[in-house]
């Protein structure tokens, strides 16, 4: 099982690297799915993701409060729009309506995540 949960933290960055260059793909939620499946297969792999500089904060701060930072809410949301954008020049119309409609709900659904406590 353990090899198991370490294909899928590996798997985790690895579509977070995409993430990082691809403006619809996300980037923190592959790094969550990473950090969850590192917990349970490597101690190492798992401290390292914590303890980046960028993303550590972000993973922490989902697992202890489920929140996401304002400024991480308006980036993403704004890199998807961008996204969208691109998209509607490059995608059939019929394929353009499906990704508004996934992006929406996905844009709903950072909105509506609290906030981390101030004094995190």
């Amino acid at each position: 099982m353990r090899y198991f949960w370490g294909a899928v933290g590996f798997l985790g960055v690895a579509l977070a690297v995409i993430g990082t260059v691809t403006p619809v793909v996300p980037t923190v939620p592959f790094l969550i799915m990473a950090a969850y499946g590192f917990a349970r297969s490597s101690p190492r792999f798992h401290a390292r993701l914590m303890n980046h500089r960028l993303f550590g904060p972000q993973i922490r701060q989902w697992q202890d409060h489920q929140a996401i930072d304002r400024r991480v809410k308006i980036f993403s949301i704004a890199s998807m729009a961008g996204g969208l954008c691109v998209s509607y020049f490059l995608l059939a119309p019929k394929y353009w309506l499906i990704q508004v409609a996934v992006l929406t709900l996905v844009s709903i659904f950072i909105v509506t995540r609290p906030a981390p406590p101030a004094n995190i």
